[in-house]
């Protein structure tokens, strides 16, 4: 039953090219539009995204600033009281000094408080002051002006001093609307904390920076602090404990995370080292696109609908005279070795059909001339290659040996220009596409003379060759356009000390020629790229800019020795690259076309 139903819905389209065609033209015309709608919908949604990440990384960053301004501010009015001369005054008097001292001394410090309470402005509702060693707290706020005794350590100094720190923020216990900035009183001599000061403040003095990133209620803007627990936030239910976690867990000052239904951005504020965090949920980055996309969904509807009358008016128009060309066509091929019959019809099928018998030796012809042509043409490019030497390398070379002319022996100069005198004459000179492997690296090693003599400092180079493999032939200007690749693409953007080392060994019957170098090495993206274009075996051998690429020299080897052989790269990111080429072991001499 289903393969009747099939050959139902098929037998139209096997049996009329029309169908076909018009079949064919609808989907080649319905589904890029449809592509491209979805594309289109998609791309406006994603750039969107980014316009709402952008913006608000670029306001909480500002934000940041802004807050960790206005902390800085409170720090320097607990900076004022931990500079004055009635603090040290105090802290001296408790050591065996005279009541009336004694008394004069608090009296100062009373005041210095008070000044402090009221020249902070209204955010500043409280202001403390514990020092351990009298045991005295002295408090001063709207309502109270006190110095008392405390028997014990208040609670915020005394974790303050168990974990050891200089600054402490903490909300205020049983109160949202405020929190504490507490700062220890150190020795100088030896940094023992001899007490704390405390300003308790209103957290509406950061609502009007807070509301530079703020769009309603949909947006969570929130304070944390270091422990990942939220010290303030306006309005909103908290967020959950895993996106706390994560900005708990991130070694980041700023950035942002994206969670299933919500976008969350943070950024620390310096100094004080809290996290301003901004939550906006998914819905609102896809409400913000809904109205385009709906214009362009309707759009693409549209262009679908004309699109298919379209096609199918051209298809019908385009497929009768095939289809009666067809019928008087019956044996006829377009590229045969034997002559084929004419048409005794004179309109203008009949001229088409005349026109296509006479054109199909025309084609043979034409197929054989252009293959030589282009074979001729890839052999000029590759002697063309063969003779290039990067220009830049040739200026730098030139410039070092018109120093050395200068500050070094002629001895060392005249072997640099000896080393490029034989480069010039090894890709020059010698017009086979094929060499010797010895050759071969007795031109890696005048080029590598020249590189150990320009980065001499930094640049360590070793060479091991099996003997046994040198007469082996390799197509010219194989390993020295890899070592450039080495240093143009790793060593150079790698600081420190720089680490090349070419080993030539036989396995088998083939030679493998290891390139290794401690750059920085191939993000796994780019190095999927590299693997998969050396594996597609294209006998491609064009160029592209100044420099001879990997894959090129890959093209080469497989052009004289088969797919077998080649280059293949193996790269960790950050720790270095290794090349390895890979050539039958001829040592005879023996070629491959």
């Amino acid at each position: 039953m289903l393969a009747k139903l099939i050959r139902l819905l098929t037998d139209p389209f096997r049996r009329s090219i029309r169908n076909k065609l018009i079949f064919t033209m609808i989907f080649l015309t319905v589904i890029p539009i449809i592509a491209v709608t979805a594309l289109a919908a998609e791309n406006n949604r994603k750039s969107m995204e980014a316009e709402v990440i952008g913006t608000n990384l670029s306001n909480m960053k500002w934000t940041g600033i802004y807050l960790g301004e206005q902390f800085s501010q409170l720090n320097n009015l607990v900076y004022s009281v931990l500079i004055s001369p009635h603090l040290s005054d105090y802290l001296a008097s408790t050591e065996g000094s005279l009541l009336i001292n004694q008394f004069a001394a608090q009296k100062n410090i009373m005041d210095t408080l008070n000044n402090l309470f009221y020249s902070a402005g209204n955010h500043v509702i409280g202001v403390e002051m514990f020092l351990r060693e009298p045991s005295k707290l002295f408090t001063i706020s709207g309502n109270q002006y006190d110095l008392e005794t405390s028997p014990d350590i208040p609670s915020p100094y005394k974790q303050l001093f168990e974990e050891n720190k200089d600054f402490l923020i903490q909300s205020s216990n049983g109160d949202e609307g405020h929190f504490q900035l507490i700062r220890s009183i150190n020795r100088f001599e030896d940094r023992e904390k001899l007490g704390g000061i405390s300003l308790k403040i209103r957290w509406s003095m950061l609502d009007q920076t807070i509301n530079l990133i703020g769009r309603g209620e949909e947006h969570k803007v929130l304070i944390a602090g270091d422990d990942g627990n939220v010290l303030y936030q306006r309005f909103g239910e908290h967020p959950s404990e895993e996106v706390m976690q994560r900005i708990k867990e991130t070694n980041e000052a700023q950035g942002y995370f994206r969670m299933p239904k919500e976008y969350v951005f943070y950024n620390t504020i310096d100094p004080v080292g809290l996290k301003l965090i901004t939550i906006i949920p998914t819905s609102f980055i896809n409400k913000s696109a809904l109205s385009t996309m709906q214009f362009g969904l309707i759009v693409g509807a549209i262009s679908i609908v004309l699109s298919v009358l379209i096609a199918i008016w051209l298809a019908w128009r385009t497929a009768t005279p095939i289809v009666t060309l067809a019928r008087s066509m019956q044996g006829l091929g377009i590229i045969k070795e034997t002559e084929l019959p004419q048409s005794n019809r004179v309109d203008e099928i009949g001229l088409l059909e005349m026109k296509l018998y006479n054109m199909s030796y025309r084609i043979r012809e034409h197929i054989k001339t252009e293959y030589s042509i282009n074979l001729e043409k890839k052999t000029a490019e590759l002697k063309a290659l063969q003779a290039q030497i990067n220009p830049h390398f040739l200026q730098n070379t030139l410039q070092m040996i018109g120093s050395m002319l200068f500050t070094k022996k002629p001895a060392e100069s005249y072997e640099i220009i000896r080393s490029l005198s034989d480069m010039f004459r090894y890709v020059i000179r010698d017009p086979d596409d094929l060499a010797s492997l010895k050759a071969e690296i007795e031109h890696l090693n005048n080029y590598m003379l020249i590189q150990k003599q320009r980065f001499s400092s930094k640049l360590s180079y070793s060479l091991e060759v099996d003997e046994s493999v040198l007469a082996t032939p390799i197509p010219k200007l194989t390993l020295q356009p890899i070592v450039e690749n080495a240093f143009f693409h790793g060593l150079d953007n790698k600081s420190g000390n720089w680490e090349l080392s070419v080993s030539v060994v036989r396995e088998h019957h083939a030679v493998r020629i290891r390139i290794y170098d401690n750059g920085i090495g191939i993000r796994e993206d780019k190095l999927a790229v590299l693997q998969k274009r050396l594996h597609q075996h294209s006998g491609q051998v064009w160029t592209h800019g100044i420099r001879i690429g990997i894959q090129n020299v890959a093209s080469r080897i497989q052009l004289h020795f088969g797919p077998d052989y080649g280059i293949t790269v193996e790269s960790e990111f950050g720790a270095g690259t290794t090349v390895t080429v890979t050539i039958p072991n001829q040592a005879g001499g023996e070629q491959h076309a």
